[in-house]
């Protein structure tokens, strides 16, 4: 059986679209004028009774058989709750013009099927069927209806087949931030083991040579490191599940970051940080998740800096928010990063083998300054260094 048309049947413009092609599948495959009338009419009179039922109707017409026994088959498949019968009229009127006529249900599906036979004069075969539908496969819109109808119908393709990567995609995501967020939580607790070995080892120093003094100290900033990653691992696997927690209050902003800064500078003691601060202003913020957004902004300039460079931290009032902008002389960006340097797991290819990273503290910096109502963005020329800017609205005026 080969699928010659397909057309579906939603509203009246179909019935001639139905009638039409019926009548020219009939004619290329030379039957007489009469017979191509019949034909045309008992599909477009059952047409016709299918969208009085439904507008999601489909027809099909097919060659069927084989070597010397071929038949033109019609075949209409819709659903509806209603049940229709062979007494409606346009049923009814179709059996009179066809030799074959069958209607079977299923539950809510229906499906009636038409059948005339072709002579054997036709000498009809396979390379003579694939040509003719080939000749429909390739045949243009016969009226404007059936152009827009057809382009319709390609988008709606292309909408489904989006609409299925998407889904994949997403369930793909899910799969992934629940691996991450167990993979980070199972390692958190091995971690924390060993830095506490590491701490003891710390305290013993004095039993211990210099070279293993050397070693305990490393073992003690890997560890650290490792849970600092395991920390980034877990906020991405919250961001995406939307599960990042936040404990707002109303701070003084320039005593926050005057805090903040005392700890990084000498967690950062290879570079001089300084700070000019502007009024001093309350904000609603989460304390620790705004540390760390300083912190991520902080250390990147750090890494991506020489050694003894300065790191400026300026913050201004700006309308009603406070603007907060860490400038580093490092070694800058080029356009393309700048633009994708917030995206999850972006890392820079000119800089992933000789500085290592995840890709994971901006993307994070990002999300917690826009869940604070603010918004981030980068200024940066390779080889002259970046300024990371973000914002924080204001919760009060009232100065300290």
């Amino acid at each position: 059986m080969t699928e010659i048309i397909a057309i579906s049947l939603e509203n009246e413009m179909d019935l001639v679209l139905a009638h039409k092609r019926s009548m020219k599948v009939a004619e290329k495959l030379g039957l007489t004028i009469a017979t191509q009338t019949t034909f045309a009419t008992a599909v477009s009179e059952v047409a016709r009774t299918v969208i009085d039922y439904t507008n999601h109707g489909m027809l099909n017409i097919y060659i069927d058989g084989k070597i010397p026994r071929f038949s033109l088959m019609a075949q209409i498949i819709f659903n509806s709750e209603a049940r229709p019968t062979r007494s409606d009229e346009g049923f009814y009127y179709a059996q009179k013009l066809v030799p074959e006529f069958e209607m079977s249900t299923s539950g809510t599906d229906h499906l009636i099927i038409m059948r005339i036979g072709l002579p054997r004069s036709l000498k009809l075969d396979q390379l003579k069927i694939n040509l003719l539908k080939t000749f429909f496969d390739l045949e243009g819109p016969i009226n404007a209806y059936e152009q827009i109808k057809h382009k319709n119908s390609l988008l709606h393709k292309i909408t489904g087949e989006q609409e299925i990567e998407i889904k994949r995609e997403r369930e793909i995501n899910e799969k992934k931030n629940e691996f991450i967020s167990i993979a980070s939580h199972e390692i958190k607790t091995p971690i924390t083991i060993v830095k506490a070995y590491a701490q003891m080892l710390r305290m013993m120093r004095s039993e211990c040579s210099d070279k293993a003094n050397e070693i305990i100290d490393r073992l003690n900033g890997q560890t650290t490191k490792l849970g600092y990653l395991a920390n980034q691992l877990m906020d991405v696997s919250r961001v995406e599940n939307g599960n990042l927690e936040y404990n707002f209050e109303s701070i003084k902003i320039n005593h926050f970051i005057g805090e903040v800064l005392s700890v990084l500078k000498h967690v950062y003691p290879g570079n001089e940080i300084s700070w000019n601060a502007g009024q001093e202003i309350e904000v609603h913020l989460d304390k620790l998740r705004m540390e760390q957004v300083l912190t991520n902004l902080i250390g990147n300039a750090s890494k991506y800096s020489s050694a003894s460079s300065v790191i400026q931290i300026n913050s201004v009032l700006e309308a009603e928010q406070i603007k907060i902008a860490v400038i580093d002389a490092g070694i800058g960006m080029s356009k393309e990063n700048v633009e994708r340097i917030f995206e999850k797991f972006y890392r820079n290819k000119e800089v992933r083998d000789s500085h290592p990273g995840l890709g994971m503290g901006l993307y994070i910096t990002s999300k917690i300054v826009t869940d604070h109502g603010g918004r981030i963005w980068v200024e940066s020329e390779q080889g002259k260094g970046s300024i990371f800017h973000f914002t924080i609205p204001l919760s009060t005026l009232s100065k300290s």
